[in-house]
């Protein structure tokens, strides 16, 4: 990574110059520290990018580390996906390592703080353990196991290690001081006892496992990590971080630095409750649209560059809520997305309600084509051909028999611009044996061609269409948000704040031609409606879109206040 002259300035960029400037550390390495336990969540983005940022703007490096330290929920599936997801973000780093590369060397350390008296083994079950901690207002209860002899505490840690005790019987705690007024000090815990399932990575070779608080900043000194930036609620750890690193008298011991969390509103960033969702399949998976993970954002159409560019108007804060860090309204994220795919995407025309429309005075079997702008932010991207033709589809929400104020487009009598195209005007309705509206009957003025009068009248309104005769069918699906509650985090039961009508999957679309043959992943604007994906699953026989966000739609607003 090269030094970038242009760093941005934050409490925590201010920090690791100082610790520059004073020779505190004389060069800079951070690390990502995610447990493969899921996918990566808007969430982790944040603490991404800033370890990542931190090392490139200061010419440092930066390693990707696995926490792999709780085999029961880990999984080779998720350390590929996560450094997909990360590439896909545009993050490099240095190495690829793993908590349990460290494994033999924590192991050794552990022993190390057994022989200064610093470490015990305690018999407690984990239901004794929580209730002698005491509380944020009393202290502690020490363990009637605590004054072990360094001999005993030694043979039971390495028979504990070799398998001959059952999970929970047994733990390694820190002897630090169980009356501390923090209580992540009241002899924590070190090593827990984790038989099944075998290690994704080291099979059945060990039987006990690290806890994070001990593995984190010990395997952050082992390979040289300057700096350990974390999100806030790490803040209560940090004595404990530091605590191990001077017992074991490691020598420019890593500098814990935290940062407030992104919590994100009508969305939920707990892994348990996101894998609820999934294994409940209240969503299809973790590459659900509708979720929050990288997956299913890339799913709905979402880009690297908005991603970051939320991350960055987000900014970086340090609170002092823990739970709560800084709650961005999913408003932001909206518009980051709809502002990138605005420069970038091809527009198209599609029509998610169709309503057919005839244009009585048009020749039969007459085909025109019309260039249509494929991006009016760019015209470099060209124009585009549009088939026109006698028959056509209009959106249902773009005709009213009886209009109410302020709606100027298609009505009985009324003139509309069919864009690109012509001036039409409808002449009568033709409804089904229910009373709905089923086709519309208009004319057209020939002397508009190409969208304007030559007489100068000016019409209120103009709308988009698609050719009968040249549509492609399509399925579209509509997403909102997955939940009604905007803080469902802090519900008494999120499930129950769940949207139900969070998705909704049109059948019956009609899309111009010219995306007949869209590929998996590719991005448009649908004229007038918003941005879109084609979906994965998307296949030349059946076209499936998703829609990533609306246009902004004034008349919606206006709508609801009729």
């Amino acid at each position: 990574m090269t030094d970038n002259p242009q760093k941005p300035t934050n409490f925590i960029y201010e920090a690791v110059a100082e610790d520059l400037r004073t020779g505190r550390f004389n060069h800079v390495r951070t690390r990502l520290p995610p447990e493969p336990n899921g996918y990566l969540h808007i969430g982790h983005v944040k603490a991404f990018l800033i370890d990542y940022m931190v090392a490139r703007d200061f010419g440092g490096e930066l390693d990707l580390r696995f926490d792999d330290t709780n085999p029961a929920k880990e999984e080779t599936e998720y350390v590929d996906a996560i450094q997909d997801d990360a590439h896909w973000l545009g993050i490099e780093w240095k190495h690829v390592l793993f908590s349990s590369d460290f494994f033999d060397l924590l192991y050794d350390w552990a022993i190390k703080l057994v022989k200064m008296g610093k470490a015990y083994v305690d018999d407690q079950s984990p239901e004794e353990v929580s209730k002698n901690r005491g509380t944020w207002t009393e202290p502690g209860i020490e363990s009637p196991y605590r004054n072990r002899s360094i001999e005993e505490n030694l043979d039971l840690l390495e028979r504990m290690k070799n398998g001959e005790f059952p999970d929970g019987s047994r733990t390694l705690r820190a002897k630090i001081d169980m009356a501390h007024g923090n209580m992540n000090m009241r002899d924590p815990i070190m090593y827990r006892i984790i038989h099944e399932p075998a290690h994704h990575r080291t099979g059945k070779k060990w039987c006990i496992y690290p806890m994070y608080d001990w593995a984190q900043g010990q395997n952050d000194a082992m390979h040289g990590v300057t700096h350990s930036l974390c999100s806030i609620e790490y803040e209560d750890h940090r004595i404990l971080y530091e605590w191990f690193l001077n017992e074991l008298g490691i020598e420019n011991p890593p500098r814990q630095i935290e940062f407030a969390r992104l919590n994100l509103n009508y969305t939920v960033m707990s892994k348990r409750k996101l894998r609820r969702l999934v294994e409940e399949k209240y969503v299809s998976g973790w590459d659900d649209p509708r979720m929050p993970t990288l997956r299913g954002m890339r799913r709905r159409g979402y880009t690297p560059e908005s991603i970051r560019d939320f991350v960055d108007r987000a900014g970086i804060s340090k609170t002092i809520s823990a739970r709560s860090g800084v709650m961005i309204d999913i408003a932001l994220l909206e518009a980051c997305i709809r502002e990138d795919l605005n420069k970038r995407t091809l527009r198209k025309m599609g029509v998610l309600h169709p309503l057919k429309v005839v244009i009585e005075n048009y020749p039969e079997d007459q085909v025109e084509e019309f260039d249509a702008i494929n991006n009016p932010e760019d015209l470099s991207a060209g124009t585009r051909k549009v088939p026109f033709s006698k028959v056509l589809y209009i959106e249902q929400d773009d005709f009213r028999e009886e209009p109410p104020p302020k709606y100027f487009r298609l009505a009985p009598g009324r003139e509309v611009r069919l864009r690109y195209a012509y001036f039409i005007r409808c002449n009568s309705v033709v409804k089904d044996a229910e009373g709905k509206i089923v086709e519309l009957r208009c004319s057209y003025d020939p002397a508009t061609h190409g969208g304007d009068a030559p007489d100068g009248r000016k019409v209120k309104a103009t709308i988009h269409w698609v050719s009968a005769a040249h549509a492609v069918p399509a399925e579209v699906r509509v997403y909102d948000r997955l939940f009604n509650n905007p803080d469902p985090e802090v519900s008494g039961d999120f499930i129950a704040d769940l949207n139900p009508n969070s998705m909704e999957t049109l059948t019956g679309c009609l899309v111009e031609p010219g995306l007949k043959d869209a590929l998996p992943g590719d991005k448009f604007q649908f004229e007038r409606l918003g941005y879109f994906c084609v979906d994965w699953e998307s296949t030349p026989s059946n076209l499936l879109f998703n829609r990533t966000v609306t246009l902004k739609d004034e008349w919606s607003k206006i709508e609801k206040k009729v």
